[in-house]
């Protein structure tokens, strides 16, 4: 422990080190007691996180906090009692940090997906939260091989697929490697030990090899009077497995198991230097990439080129000023590392425009309710780094492999992206769903008479952003239609199920779909089913438990659904005293030629005459049928299917034909033909042939459909 308080004093001024040295006492008098799973004293872990930040050269406030970071979460201090003795700063950055283990969840998934959340709310608001969180998950790695093998995996995924992408999006190289080492040794230890054997198998005439290289370039160097450093560095083992992996390469085929650095002070000397190299020795096509130009989104700057020796052995080399360098080492804390004392607050605001990509991982994941879609959509975008593409007027866009026109749209801004009629790569016009590459210039052609976004878009767009933004604007432009429709879903769902909405949604009931998905109001859950946030059953299923818990009696209630009615309800001749059902594969509805067919044990089934399962019946078992009476009450399940340029055209023509009507929509499915139009299937509840006859005369009167007919459903 020594040895950090030293830290202190080398790194901090007088007035700092007071306050690390009150910290220290504070957290070691809080965690008295406590073991960690090696039976080390559990004050070991925040002092190695401290350090791990002091070497990063976070700031006074940050590394406090580290010191802190698990107080609130293992001991009886309160938030309150850090904000009295620390300040607001640090229990800010405590609270960001702290688990949410007060609150019970249902599944660790959930838990994962909660916890992440506020994180990401916590590092929206001071990049730090995250800083030290990556620190607190570095040291936890390092001592994973105390614990259980289902939990050495489960955190070394984790780590994986979270927090080395983080790490690798805020540039700190040197926790996203040894991370990324570290789940490597948990995730497939026989891959881990293969590479540490073989590779030190060749260290030696690696070695040799390294040091003839960086001697040729000091030489160049030299000859150019160009002041600069030289130095190789082996690369981390997961990059090597990644690259064995994904190119189905041999160890012994892999020949850049160590990058050549040439740091020098100019980013002019940074292209003169390429050029001296490329005239010692050949480089490979395809293999130069210039990060100065095009930084990355994690602000990386650096020449890379690979080139061959005349021994015929190829070499990456990258080539960066001072400043450089330091950011692809310590990414967003060089801010703080290379600041002078006292300017974390300058820091923090010099860094924000470089950190756009959390301010819209917020903007989408507001929207996002469901645990799973939720981690998904996070993966997703951390891992989207890759491609860069351009505006006609030369600005840098970076978007996620695979991403379209639409994807670039929304980038630019929401509305470009809600106008968009079109779009040109390259100076040619292509389809909205095509798949950009890195260096494309694109321009998006938009129209102010646009009716706005296609539902047919969230098929092709690969960004999170792009997503969220098309739904928000579905969520909003259509607001009415999204209450009515989820509405009528949620009451279909219901009765299919035996119940009435209005007897399972009480206030006590709203209560815990509120706490549960954050509706502020009935109609915002009624909108959110309807345009497909939050699913139907995900709302019934949790009514209905409520119910069944709060109702001590169950009450009976007759079959459900369209399919089924007793002959109380519906009549047909020469079949009374039957059990009667309606076939699901044609749902006759009053009107409609019939037949019965006598079925072995379910009673008489009713089929339309045009039904194509007719023809497979056994007709002996068939009997003429006609229908005599029909209750309003009863309701019957009918389905068509509308024909039109866009699905959005579709959905708002459809629902506000059936709200006229009064008839309700039980389900929606959108698919695209060969032509690549729009067909959306629609069943609709109602009482009467007729009602079907006029809904579909009432939607094929819109000249933007191209067709409507009703479907036997099967």
């Amino acid at each position: 422990m020594s040895a950090l308080l030293d830290k202190f004093k080398e790194n901090y001024s007088e007035e700092d080190n007071e306050v690390l040295l009150r910290a220290y006492r504070f957290a070691e008098k809080a965690h008295e007691g406590q073991k960690r799973a090696s039976g080390e004293p559990y004050f070991i872990h925040p002092c190695a996180v401290a350090e791990i930040l002091v070497d990063l050269g976070l700031d006074c406030a940050t590394v406090t906090a580290a010191l802190l970071h698990d107080i609130v979460e293992d001991t009886p201090v309160t938030p309150e009692q850090i904000q009295r003795e620390f300040g607001d700063e640090v229990m800010n950055l405590v609270n960001g940090v702290t688990k949410l283990d007060k609150i019970v969840f249902k599944s660790h998934e959930e838990e994962e997906a909660e916890n992440f959340r506020k994180i990401f709310v916590a590092m929206a608001k001071d990049i730090r939260v995250i800083i030290i969180k990556l620190a607190d998950r570095l040291h936890n790695m390092r001592s994973l091989n105390f614990l259980s093998e289902e939990r050495q995996k489960r955190m070394a995924r984790e780590t994986l697929d979270i927090f080395c992408p983080i790490a690798g999006r805020l540039g700190i190289s040197q926790i996203n490697c040894e991370l990324e080492d570290l789940s490597l040794k948990y995730l497939d230890p026989a891959a881990y030990e293969y590479l540490i054997e073989h590779i030190n198998q060749q260290r030696t005439e690696r070695e040799e090899f390294v040091a003839f290289v960086v001697q040729e370039l000091k030489k160049l160097l030299e000859e150019s009077n160009i002041k600069g450093e030289v130095s190789g560095r082996p690369k981390h083992f997961y990059s090597i497995y990644k690259k064995m992996k994904n190119k189905h390469k041999k160890l012994d085929e892999i020949y850049d198991l160590t990058a050549v650095r040439v740091i020098v002070g100019t980013i002019t000397e940074c292209y003169e230097v390429l050029g001296k190299i490329h005239e010692k020795w050949k480089p490979i096509p395809g293999r130069i990439k210039d990060y100065i130009a095009t930084p990355k989104p994690n602000m990386y700057q650096s020449l890379h080129t690979t080139v061959i020796t005349n021994f015929g052995q190829p070499f990456e080399i990258q080539i960066r000023t001072v400043e450089m360098h330091r950011t692809a080492e310590y990414g967003i804390a060089a801010h703080w590392k290379y600041k002078e004392k006292g300017s974390a607050a300058g820091a923090v605001k010099d860094s924000d425009q470089q950190l756009n990509w959390i301010r819209e991982a917020m903007d989408w994941q507001g929207g996002v309710k469901d645990s799973k879609e939720f981690m998904d959509a996070l993966k997703t975008e951390l891992y989207s780094t890759e491609l860069l593409v351009f505006t006609p007027q030369g600005k840098v866009v970076s978007l996620p492999l695979g991403a379209t026109p639409v994807d670039f749209a929304y980038a630019i801004h929401s509305e470009v992206g809600n106008k968009c009629m079109g779009a040109k790569v390259n100076g040619k016009i292509v389809p909205l769903n095509s798949t950009l590459e890195t260096g494309d210039v694109v321009e998006i052609i938009t129209s102010p008479n646009s009716k706005g976004p296609s539902w047919d878009w969230l098929k092709f767009v690969k960004s999170s952003p792009a997503r969220a933004k098309i739904r928000q604007y579905f969520k909003h432009a259509m607001k009415e239609d999204n209450i009515r429709i989820g509405k009528n879903l949620l009451e279909e769902e219901a009765s299919r199920r035996g119940y009435r909405l209005n007897e399972l949604l009480t206030d006590a009931s709203f209560a815990t779909l509120a706490a549960k998905f954050s509706f502020n109001s009935v109609d915002e859950m009624y909108a959110s089913v309807g345009y497909g946030a939050v699913g139907v059953n995900q709302v019934i299923f949790r009514l209905i438990d409520f119910y069944n818990k709060v109702v001590p009696k169950p009450v009976a209630h007759s079959e459900g659904g369209a399919g089924k009615r007793s002959a109380g309800s519906v009549a047909i001749r020469g079949m009374s005293g039957l059990l009667i059902h309606f076939a699901g594969c044609c749902s006759p509805i009053p009107g409609d030629e019939i037949v019965g067919f006598i079925s072995r044990g379910r009673g008489v089934g009713g089929h339309r005459k045009d039904c194509p399962n007719g023809l497979n019946l056994d007709r002996g078992r068939l009997q003429p049928a006609e229908w005599l009476q029909s209750s309003d009450n009863v309701r019957f399940n009918a389905h068509v299917e509308v024909r039109a340029a866009d699905q959005g055209v579709i959905l708002s023509v459809v629902s506000g034909v059936a709200a006229d009507m009064r008839l309700s929509i039980t389900s929606v499915n959108g698919r695209l033909d060969k032509s690549r139009s729009a067909v959306v299937e629609v069943c609709l509840s109602l009482t009467k042939k007729e009602d079907i006859e006029t809904f579909i005369k009432k939607v094929k009167s819109d000249n933007r459909i191209f067709d409507v007919y009703r479907t036997t459903g099967a």
